[in-house]
């Protein structure tokens, strides 16, 4: 077993989606993530998104940092966070609100469930 992962997008297969439907609130985004660990409830990798704005609702921990892009996380309280390169946050079970890519966005994330 290899100990030591390096995150890049051609390590793995990509795996793309949309939005659902009923969260799309503007746009056609298109995320593409590499998923380069996923056990034990921690997942970790790579995500980018193509411009568009939908509803999200974290139930996990995820910490993301912002390689590339620009985007706004808006809470359901209207407290809106522009993200761009080099951002790192935390965004913690609960949160509501909205994603906004405004220019196409990549990030590297630790997910735990």
């Amino acid at each position: 077993m290899n100990h030591l992962i390096r995150l890049s997008r051609e390590a793995v297969a990509p795996e793309i989606e949309r939005p659902s439907p009923d969260r799309l609130i503007a746009g056609d985004p298109v995320h593409t993530s590499w998923n380069l660990e996923e056990r034990d409830g921690l997942f970790c990798g790579i995500w980018q998104s193509t411009p568009g704005k939908w509803r999200v609702r974290y139930e996990e921990w995820e910490y993301i940092r912002i390689l590339e892009g620009h985007s706004i996380l808006t809470s359901a309280a209207g407290e809106a966070v522009t993200l761009r390169a080099g951002d790192s946050w935390i965004i913690r079970p609960g949160f509501e609100g909205t994603w906004e890519v405004i220019e196409t966005t990549v990030k590297d994330y630790v997910i735990r469930l």
